[in-house]
């Protein structure tokens, strides 16, 4: 569809955005560590497997038939946000949080920005999970999370001009609110057709709405909607 380069819109609170960049090291770090064959057989340990996740107590291990390590079903709610499939997805997701992230960590502060991401990423599985409980194919991406990111810039920063590259390769630049909002917009409709093919949409719509409710609360005293 389209993939963000850069935004004309500066720090305003913060001297660096410290966590955005440790969010994009953490995802690199672990893609990196998944790729030797013992790190790819961890995925389906870390991974959200609805039919797993709403088959047990959260605090427990599913021991699903892929499973080499008996990790608690809540703890993949987190980790699995920091897995990625290939290359392109990760650098398409790290995209748009490099190029957004930095001016959400902006209206809320570092530490708040941080637990924002993660409760993003973490109602963004619930709502797949909820959404498809009989599904027992691995979810992983940060997908979730940035989706979290990019509602909470739309409501913060829809005026802002965005360069894009349209099908990959087209650069042009329009308003965050153009951009944004017709990503938005193609959320939904995927959500509304028949669930085929690797894309969890509705963990992107899931991590949509919590950034759209959280960032009323979030964004520090004084920071302005719509700006």
């Amino acid at each position: 569809m389209f993939l963000p380069i850069h935004d004309a819109n500066s720090l305003k609170r913060i001297e660096f955005q410290y966590v955005t960049v440790l969010l994009i090291l953490a995802n690199v770090i672990v893609f990196v560590m998944t790729q030797i064959p013992a790190g790819e057989r961890l995925i389906a340990s870390f991974s959200v497997i609805p039919r797993e996740l709403i088959g047990v107590n959260y605090l427990g291990p599913a021991n699903g038939p892929n499973d080499v390590l008996p990790i608690a079903e809540g703890f993949t709610m987190l980790s699995y946000m920091f897995l990625h499939s290939d290359i392109f997805h990760l650098v398409g997701n790290m995209l748009f949080l490099w190029v957004f992230g930095d001016n959400v960590e902006d209206a809320m502060g570092h530490l708040t920005f941080a637990c924002f991401y993660l409760l993003c990423g973490v109602f963004a599985g619930l709502a797949h999970a909820w959404m498809l409980p009989t599904s027992s194919i691995p979810m992983i991406g940060a997908s979730g999370a940035t989706a979290g990111v990019i509602a909470a810039y739309l409501m913060l920063h829809p005026r802002v001009n965005v360069w894009v590259l349209v099908m990959k390769f087209v650069p042009v630049q329009v308003s965050a609110a153009i951009a944004l909002g017709f990503w938005v917009g193609w959320q939904i409709v995927m959500v509304l057709l028949p669930q085929v093919g690797p894309v969890a949409w509705w963990a992107h719509v899931g991590g949509l709405a919590a950034g759209a409710v959280l960032v009323l609360f979030l964004r520090r005293r004084g920071v302005p909607l719509f700006s």
